[in-house]
């Protein structure tokens, strides 16, 4: 049984039609190259962490937000880490706790985006801790293979294109930021309509 929720994890995540998370990810990871997976791993532990807190107080109805609120929320912490990478003026990841930091607060933002998801799959179940923990480790895995994807490209681009690794860092969050800017746009639509 976890193991079909742990496989739900990843497939969410990994699904094109919520391309917003993906996003996220590619966001926080764009700054990075290969040789640095381990700080990229914590970083995407933390967001992690974050979205399994508020997953877990929305599925047990102790939290709950408006999801236009929510799909308006989740492409503006796109915007600010893409942002964030852009106006970056070092080379190299320097101020990781601050990241550290955005990653754990967005995930709590996150977090609630997958709720409706996971309470739809959980229906009027007992036991959440179980799914729950199988959810949110599936997750956790896709966002791996998300970040080993961006990592590998990253790594080609810079190391063997012999592209700057600013200028590659410039393109990557400018195109993450022109999409999840569209999506912020959507979001202020559905709240408004």
């Amino acid at each position: 049984m976890e193991l079909m929720y742990f496989e739900l994890g990843w497939q969410h995540i990994l699904n094109w039609e919520g391309y917003d998370h993906i996003l996220f990810v590619i966001a926080l990871s764009a700054i990075y190259l290969l040789r640095e997976w381990k700080k990229v791993l914590v970083l995407v532990t933390a967001f992690t962490i974050g979205h399994s807190v508020t997953l877990a107080l929305s599925v047990l109805h102790i939290v709950k937000i408006p999801a236009a609120l929510i799909e308006f929320l989740i492409p503006v912490t796109i915007c600010i880490t893409a942002l964030s990478n852009i106006l970056r003026r070092d080379r190299e990841p320097q101020n990781l706790q601050l990241n550290y930091g955005y990653a754990l607060f967005f995930g709590l933002i996150h977090g609630l985006g997958f709720s409706n998801y996971l309470k739809s799959l959980l229906g009027s179940q007992a036991n959440i801790v179980k799914p729950l923990l199988g959810f949110n480790l599936g997750l956790e895995f896709g966002q791996i293979i998300i970040v080993a994807a961006v990592m590998l490209i990253s790594g080609l681009i810079v190391q063997i294109g012999h592209v700057k690794r600013r200028d590659w860092n410039m393109f990557l969050s400018s195109a993450v930021f022109g999409i999840a800017f569209l999506m912020v746009i959507e979001g202020i639509r559905g709240m408004i309509i």
